[in-house]
């Protein structure tokens, strides 16, 4: 599979989805969250959107209101509904919600797990962190595959001949792309392409997806060391993977 940047995507696609049946799914990382604590929320409630959060979220519905989006779904963790509100309404479409689209599982979930914490120096989380092929701490990764791509194929019907916009969580994100790009599931978190509010866009002939690409249309509104590959600072990166 071959990365396409934005403008690409559009010259190669726009308007002619009904000559070659071509639908395009983008799956987006919802926005940034207010989490003051510094904890791994996962799949914990409560944890909405911070006021930056909500710029990224409109930032996306400008960046999108010229597309043929004809259906908007969110995981129902209120990040991620928050996320694709904005789209939806910008494209006159109720929000839909799938449940495959969720965070991934993880048994950190409510704790501080960062750069400096001392989570790692911890005798009592050893025996969670044995397998990361796996990953023995959270939930496995080819489960992750499954329901990710069940999601990503029903959008694709739904959308079929048009586009989707689906509002989901990094780690899947980024396992779903390395599903689909033929790379291991296994890797260094550090090193997702997967930003705050960001695009991870499928495109399918037919059913077969034939692309995918990747684009970051709030990236002047993410902050520095929450971007892809930054360098990990002290006390900041508590919880940034969710």
């Amino acid at each position: 599979m071959s990365q396409q940047s934005e403008q690409s995507e559009q010259s190669e696609y726009s308007g002619q989805s009904g000559q070659r049946d071509i639908t395009v799914v983008h799956v987006m990382r919802h926005g940034e969250v207010a989490n003051p604590e510094g904890v791994l929320y996962g799949r914990l409630p409560g944890y909405h959107l911070s006021e930056l959060g909500r710029q990224m979220a409109d930032r996306v519905a400008e960046h999108l209101a010229g597309r043929d989006v004809t259906h908007v779904v969110a995981s129902p963790l209120e990040r991620a509904q928050e996320t694709a509100t904005p789209i939806a309404k910008a494209h006159g479409l109720g929000l839909g919600t799938d449940e495959r689209l969720i965070e991934a599982e993880n048994i950190f979930q409510g704790k501080t797990f960062g750069v400096g914490d001392g989570a790692l120096k911890n005798p009592g989380n050893w025996k969670y962190l044995v397998n990361p092929f796996r990953p023995s701490w959270g939930e496995p990764y080819v489960d992750q595959v499954v329901r990710m791509r069940g999601a990503l194929d029903a959008a694709k019907d739904q959308a079929r001949g048009h586009e989707a916009v689906l509002v989901s969580h990094q780690l899947p994100i980024w396992i779903l792309r390395s599903h689909v790009e033929k790379r291991r599931l296994w890797h260094d978190p550090r090193k997702r392409q997967c930003t705050l509010a960001s695009l991870t866009t499928f495109t399918y002939e037919g059913d077969r997806i034939v692309s995918v690409g990747y684009s970051e249309p709030a990236i002047d509104l993410v902050p520095a060391h929450l971007r892809a590959g930054a360098k990990p600072v002290k006390g900041k990166d508590k919880a940034f993977g969710a």
